[in-house]
């Protein structure tokens, strides 16, 4: 091959990855639905996931966050699918809206905790290049945004958790590693997975991946 053809082929192959971190109107769109979706479960589970946490959290303390990883699920499931720069911060912090006009005890927190969550799911995706997208890597991103949400409750409201025990602070820091490897990373894929199957993501490249392993 020649000099110059091998320059054309290169400038192909990078040309869609200098685009692919820009934004289509389909992404935004599918980012709010997912997020509004998102939202719908975080209102849900801010009755199963409250009990659970309470039931816990009274059997030890720290231990409540065990049940801390459904809200988080929504910038694994955002970095997943769109897989482009800005993606998980997106659809959890549209999630966290949702969850606060629907109604729940923590009123504009939530938004404020949908924040610093969404970064923190953002910050593993970015780590990866926005790259590789593995059951791993978002277990990795779920474990991003419980330790996001650990350090924001450590300082935030009015009694914040610094003002608690080591032992609840190393027990709680645990627990929420552990819900969000679980239930927003592995859940989390599950779920992107399913989405896929169903030929709902063919625009995306989760959805391309799926057909290909049928």
């Amino acid at each position: 091959m020649s000099t110059s053809a091998s320059a054309s082929v290169t400038g192909a192959t990078m040309a869609p990855a200098a685009r692919s971190s820009r934004w289509r109107v389909v992404d935004i769109v599918v980012a709010a639905v997912l997020g509004v979706a998102t939202g719908l479960i975080f209102a849900g589970w801010n009755f199963v996931g409250g009990a659970w946490f309470g039931a816990a959290d009274a059997v030890t303390p720290g231990l409540g966050g065990i049940a801390v990883g459904i809200w988080l699920i929504g910038g694994v499931i955002g970095g997943l699918v769109i897989r482009k720069p800005g993606a998980a911060l997106v659809v959890e912090v549209v999630a966290a809206i949702i969850s606060m006009l629907i109604g729940n005890v923590w009123g504009v927190s939530t938004v404020l905790s949908g924040l610093v969550q969404g970064l923190g799911a953002e910050l593993i995706f970015a780590l990866f290049l926005y790259r590789r997208f593995t059951v791993s890597v978002a277990m990795l991103a779920g474990v991003g945004a419980g330790v996001a949400a650990w350090i924001f409750e450590m300082f935030y409201g009015s009694s914040p958790n610094f003002l608690k025990s080591f032992e609840f602070n190393a027990i709680y820091l645990g627990a929420v590693a552990i819900s969000g490897a679980v239930l927003a990373g592995v859940v989390g894929w599950l779920l992107v997975r399913a989405l896929a199957a169903t030929g709902a993501l063919s625009r995306f490249a989760a959805g391309r991946e799926a057909r290909q392993e049928v």
